[in-house]
């Protein structure tokens, strides 16, 4: 059994309780892009071909409130600087940017869906032109996004293209050292930006295989509760194999976690309780 979670595990479904449905589903199908996989009365299910990356669950629970942790933000990438370019389109066309940023690594467009739930539209830049400080600690930053060469190449017809996946989850959590030993001692995944993270310390950014981040975390509004409300239900992550979902869910028992698991997916709850799920690669 290894300590460190298997190098091409990576994020997969995010689920968000939401108030209105019907809403939301043509929000996320019309302006983010996304294909709409399934759908019953109180659920729907979108994605990109038949790849499924956004739950949503219709609930009467009332807003997160500002004690809460939860979602900071669910960053869809997209594989091409063309297609963010027709995101930024869909998204000036429809609904409102709250902020644009060059990270070095990556270039990335945020908004608010109509509940208030943080996103991230973001394509990377090619690994090899990742910068790194002298330690070899991945250099990342938050610098203003110029928006007019994406915009003049933009068309809001073009959908999400294959590809498209959930890059990261970023979460917002009541304590960093309680989060860091969590997703780095116990389950296993890496700080490819060293120490501290380039936002201080009341943030944390972990990976698999020397990506960026697969998570992100920060406590820099004071969140010091449990969600209840809406908004983040549980989010996933996908490992290659039934002997990495074995290797991680004992770790998780040893540490005194208690997990739910099955053949092909554990469910777990971090410092926060908020809820993790990690299956087996299809």
């Amino acid at each position: 059994m290894t300590d460190s979670i298997a190098p091409d595990t990576h994020i997969g479904r995010v689920a968000l309780r939401v108030t209105d449905l019907d809403e939301l589903v043509s929000f996320y199908r019309d302006t983010i892009g996304l294909d709409v996989l399934e759908t019953t009365a109180t659920t729907a299910t979108l994605g990109v071909g038949e790849t499924q990356l956004l739950e949503l669950t219709a609930t009467d629970l009332p807003k997160r409130t500002r004690e809460e942790t939860g979602l900071f933000h669910t960053a869809f990438r997209v594989p091409t600087r063309a297609a963010l370019a027709d995101a930024l389109v869909r998204v000036e066309r429809d609904w409102q940017l709250s902020g644009a940023s060059d990270h070095l690594v990556s270039e990335a467009l945020y908004l608010r869906d109509p509940e208030g739930n943080g996103i991230e539209l973001y394509v990377d830049r090619p690994r090899e032109e990742w910068e790194r400080d002298e330690a070899g600690n991945l250099r990342m930053d938050t610098l203003p996004l110029s928006l007019s060469s994406l915009r003049e190449a933009g068309d809001p017809e073009r959908r999400m293209p294959a590809g498209t996946d959930v890059g990261h989850i970023h979460l917002e959590v009541s304590q960093i050292p309680a989060s860091r030993t969590f997703y780095t001692e116990v389950v296993g995944m890496d700080e490819p930006v060293g120490l501290p993270s380039p936002y201080g310390e009341s943030s944390l950014f972990v990976s698999a295989g020397g990506y960026h981040h697969h998570i992100g975390a920060n406590s820099w509004n004071g969140r010091t509760e449990p969600a209840t409300g809406r908004g983040l239900d549980w989010f996933e992550l996908v490992v290659p194999d039934a002997d990495a979902l074995a290797a991680l869910s004992a770790r998780l028992s040893d540490a005194g976690y208690d997990v739910d698991d099955s053949d092909s997916e554990l469910r777990v709850h971090d410092p926060d309780s908020i809820e993790l799920r990690v299956r087996v690669e299809p």
